[in-house]
């Protein structure tokens, strides 16, 4: 296996989660494989057929600016557009969509990174599914303590009760004792 032409790392770091899904924006896509985010587009747009909303979305204003917030995008980037910025607003791809806009575009280039973006995107997966076992195993652990805080709680009591002097037994009075 040859080495990668974008370490794993910059494809996951550009992976967005929007809508509760794991995204790459158009203009990411676009730098990944080599093209600008026009000729992209253009092509999406083309053969806008292949991406059903489960492929591809437009992100809303709303949406951008939390991304915007999140991102820190600046016109220093060299894989945003820099030249008075976007006029429209930005297509997100799913996985299935980032690889469909790979067969689009038919370059070698394309073909090769969308095996890393694949890569990327199972990645993440892995890495959810680990979270969500550890999640799980810690709930576990937590109620066991519990458990276990409950019987200490009882054993400390009972060793509290054990260690308190005993009342002295009551001595009978001498004498002729009536009572009322």
């Amino acid at each position: 296996m040859k080495p990668s032409p974008f370490p794993l790392e910059r494809i996951e770091n550009r992976i967005l989660l929007v809508r509760g899904q794991k995204v790459l924006l158009d203009a990411d896509l676009a730098a990944l494989y080599g093209v600008t985010t026009k000729r992209f587009n253009e092509q999406v747009r083309r053969n806008v057929d292949r991406f059903p909303a489960d492929f591809m979305f437009q992100i809303t204003n709303q949406e951008l600016a939390i991304l915007r917030s999140q991102i820190a995008t600046s016109s220093s980037d060299p894989h945003r557009d820099t030249w008075g910025g976007r006029r429209y607003l930005p297509q997100a791809f799913t996985e299935h969509g980032a690889i469909m806009a790979a067969t689009l575009l038919n370059s070698p280039r394309a073909t090769e990174v969308s095996v890393y973006v694949v890569r990327a995107f199972v990645r993440l997966r892995e890495l959810l599914a680990s979270n969500k076992q550890l999640a799980r195993r810690l709930d576990q652990h937590e109620k066991k303590l519990a458990t276990h805080d409950q019987a200490i709680s009882g054993l400390v009591n009972t060793i509290r009760e054990l260690m308190a002097p005993p009342e002295p037994p009551r001595k009978r009075r001498i004498g002729f004792v009536q009572d009322d």
